[in-house]
């Protein structure tokens, strides 16, 4: 599985964005952890507090496009400084902000900017420029493993320091573990990037062109709809899981370990899908990811509210957390080349973030209006089974197996 990457060269590049990833995710994802502590502080209300992270998971998205159109053309060593400082004085700003706006500022637009800058836009994007198109599917799956490893070790790390120390003292910490990965920038960056020879399918005519190539394309457009509900399911969960945890009588603990769950069982499906997309159609893998979330939410929404069930509910929805993205990178890439891939996919994932802004600030106005989030479980089973659906008719030529070599 791991053959294609074995090069020093491939192997490092891959390490060095997934390191990255595992900083810039893990801290993200973490987020909703704050939401209780910060509305005991400042009084402001679950539902401004939501509005904040909503604009975030907004801002997250957008700045994808303009991250990874300015790696394309720069390089992404700058793009990545820039990210990994911006993170950390979000962080550091947060602890002093106490009304909507400053949040909206801080954990909004600083925070989320820097954390997009450093995501997988940028990370694929010029991980896949540096290697052959046969490590490519493997290689977006350990970098995205490197994301979940990150909310695997953040979720219950940071939760701890909440306890111990404060939460504006682990807001200060976490500042401190995102400048501690700088050093990764250098070890992605020293690798050159290999130029793709324009093709009669994919001719460089200059970003505009791609872009308005990809704008006409059905199965671009479809793609988009399909990753519009992840970025809903992930940004509804990742953000009121904690507050849904709570609602439910159980100990705070039980949210960071089910985000610790769902990070830990990604790495698997992250690793999984990689090898996927070298054996299967990649919407035919994300067919059955998004269908399996819609079955997944109505055996949760039937199953009595333990921890047991938080936990095994993470682990399924785990497996498909962000696994969608090695299939969703590579139908980008079949479609259009990786010479402008960090901008096409970070459009891409513009689409999922918009889903994010809503299944995060319709969740915080659910629970305020409703007292629960009973009307968002069933939005969003609906959503993933529409998703399935419309990952179907993409066009994407059938997956030729490389030949293996013969025994000696």
């Amino acid at each position: 599985m791991f053959r294609s990457i074995a090069r020093p060269d491939i192997l490092a590049v891959t390490l060095a964005a997934a390191g990255i990833l595992m900083v810039t995710m893990g801290t993200r994802q973490s987020l909703g952890l704050y939401v209780g502590p910060l509305n005991t502080t400042t009084g402001l209300g679950i539902a401004s507090i939501s509005l904040a992270l909503a604009v975030a998971q907004f801002t997250w998205g957008a700045i994808q496009p303009f991250a990874g159109a300015a790696a394309d053309r720069w390089g992404p060593g700058p793009v990545l400084v820039a990210s990994l400082l911006l993170l950390a004085a979000g962080a550091a700003l947060t602890p002093f902000m106490d009304s909507t706006w400053g949040l909206v500022l801080s954990l909004g637009l600083v925070t989320a900017i820097g954390s997009g800058a450093g995501s997988f836009s940028v990370l694929i994007g010029a991980a896949a420029q540096r290697m052959p198109a046969a490590a490519r599917g493997t290689a977006s799956g350990v970098i995205n493993a490197g994301g979940s490893f990150g909310q695997f070790v953040f979720a219950p790390l940071l939760q701890k320091l909440i306890q111990s120390i404060g939460w504006m003292g682990s807001l200060w910490a976490m500042a401190l573990m995102t400048l501690a990965a700088l050093p990764l920038v250098r070890r992605l960056t020293r690798v050159p990037r290999r130029p793709e020879a324009p093709s009669e399918a994919h001719p460089d005519n200059g970003v505009m062109a791609a872009l308005g190539g990809a704008m006409r394309d059905r199965s671009y457009l479809l793609l988009h709809l399909g990753f519009f509900t992840c970025g809903f399911h992930i940004a509804f969960l990742v953000t009121h899981l904690p507050t849904e945890v709570d609602l439910c009588g159980l100990p705070p603990n039980v949210a960071s370990w089910s985000l610790a769950i769902i990070g830990l069982a990604n790495i698997a499906g992250s690793l999984y899908a990689g090898a996927c997309v070298s054996r299967y159609r990649s919407k035919y893998v994300l067919a059955w990811m998004y269908g399996s979330r819609a079955a997944l939410i109505g055996l949760y929404l039937m199953a009595p509210q333990t921890p047991l069930t938080f936990y095994l509910f993470a682990a399924g929805l785990g497996f498909t957390w962000l696994a969608t993205v090695p299939p969703t990178a590579a139908i980008v890439g079949k479609l259009f080349g990786v010479r402008h891939m960090g901008t096409l996919f970070g459009l891409t994932l513009l689409s999922h973030q918009i889903g994010g802004f809503l299944g995060a600030w319709l969740g915080g106005l659910a629970v305020t209006e409703f007292g629960d989030f009973r009307w968002m479980w069933y939005a969003d089973m609906a959503l993933a089974a529409a998703a399935a659906l419309v990952n179907l008719p993409i066009r994407e030529a059938p997956v030729i197996p490389e030949p293996r070599p013969n025994a000696a």
